[in-house]
């Protein structure tokens, strides 16, 4: 590869990217390599997937993940008519932001789905962020129909399952998920003030 053409490239990868955009790339017969916010043909496979800007915060506003993720959270949760304040709440407890989180149990990524909810919810890598996000906030609005409403049980569903909360007809007697209840709960409140 000629120098040029390293110093397009890397030009290319450093130049603003608009927020949601996923790049793809492809490389010729002849070793070059072609980047494309659009995905012009089947040659074309996808190389970085972008999440949006984040919205402007509160100042002294602490809420997990990097600031692309929070707006996305944000943006994600609005169009789901959920508080986004409830699914930072969510991915704090679950897995501090970290999107290669896995439990002792085998869930995964930021909002921690295991296996057979993430195939449900069609989320191809659950260590994808934007995929894991996507899933677990379709699960959050799922649960909180299951539970009309009632976020309480929607919380401790998410931890320990809808058949557990229905068996005992609320938080389950399990400490694990009490003590998640509160701490979900208490993120909740203290990440509303600052929305």
């Amino acid at each position: 590869m000629g120098h040029l053409s390293r110093i397009f490239i890397l030009s290319f990868l450093l130049w603003p990217v608009v927020a949601g955009a996923d790049i793809y790339r492809y490389e010729d017969r002849d070793g070059v390599t072609h980047f494309s916010n659009t995905q012009p043909g089947g040659k074309f496979t996808l190389y970085l997937r972008e999440g949006p800007k984040a919205a402007p915060r509160t100042p002294g506003a602490v809420l997990p993940g990097a600031s692309w993720m929070t707006g996305y959270v944000d943006r994600f949760s609005r169009a789901n008519d959920l508080p986004p304040a409830l699914v930072h709440a969510i991915i704090k407890a679950e897995s501090n932001g970290q999107r290669k989180a896995v439990s002792p149990k085998g869930a995964k990524g930021v909002m921690q789905l295991m296996p057979f909810t993430s195939k449900r919810l069609r989320v191809a890598d659950p260590f994808d962020p934007i995929e894991n996000i996507e899933g677990g906030i379709k699960y959050i609005k799922e649960l909180l129909v299951t539970f009309e409403g009632d976020l309480t049980n929607t919380v401790a569903a998410y931890n320990a399952g809808p058949a557990a909360v229905r068996k005992y007809g609320g938080i389950p007697p399990y400490q694990e998920t009490r003590l998640y209840v509160r701490r979900v709960m208490d993120l909740y409140r203290q990440y509303s003030a600052v929305e």
